[in-house]
């Protein structure tokens, strides 16, 4: 708010201003659009010393999707079905892989069920091709042991990430396997 009236100043004449409560951003209208945030770069903002900032369009990203046909490692990237959330469109269904828009934290979870007992899965999150965690089912008393894992990865913009049957078979039917990820905070 202390930047307010120095930005005013730097205003063309006759640009309208719309002020809002001291918790909105006070939007310029016409030709000099511009935000002005209380907390700059809180939501992926780019910030000058005065405290301006633009918002980014690709500042929301996130992805879900789901996986309802049982799968072998034969082919060992898990591909998905079904996407249920594409918040960017920065998750490729044909290729099931999950390209960063831009740097920063990410976070990302996954679940699969193993079909057989007397099996074991182990799934693996890959970035730029590299393991970066893995979770295995592995009960040999249990047909329908799960596998979970979550991360926060720092991504520097065109990143990818996948998951990577490395062993099993996972289970079909009413989409067991799912995985997501969002944009935590840009850098």
């Amino acid at each position: 708010a202390a930047a307010l009236p120095l930005l005013l100043l730097l205003l063309p004449a006759g640009c309208p201003v719309r002020a809002q409560n001291d918790t909105e951003p006070i939007v310029l209208e016409g030709k000099c659009l511009v935000v002005c945030d209380s907390s700059p770069s809180a939501d992926g903002a780019i910030t000058s010393s005065l405290g301006i900032s633009v918002r980014s369009g690709s500042a929301k990203v996130a992805f879900s999707a789901t996986r309802p046909s049982e799968m072998s490692n034969r082919t060992m990237t898990i591909y998905f079905d079904q996407v249920l959330v594409n918040i960017g469109n920065h998750f490729d269904l044909t290729s099931s892989i999950f390209v960063a828009p831009r740097k920063g934290i990410y976070s990302f979870s996954f679940h699969v069920v193993k079909v057989y007992n007397r099996q074991t899965i182990q799934v693996s999150l890959m970035q730029n091709n590299y393991p970066v965690i893995s979770a295995f089912a592995g009960d040999q008393d249990v047909t329908r042991e799960a596998a979970s894992n979550g991360v926060l990865l720092l991504m520097e913009r065109e990143d990818k990430v996948h998951l990577k049957l490395e062993r099993g078979n996972l289970m079909g039917g009413w989409k067991y396997s799912t995985f997501s990820g969002f944009l935590v905070f840009p850098l």
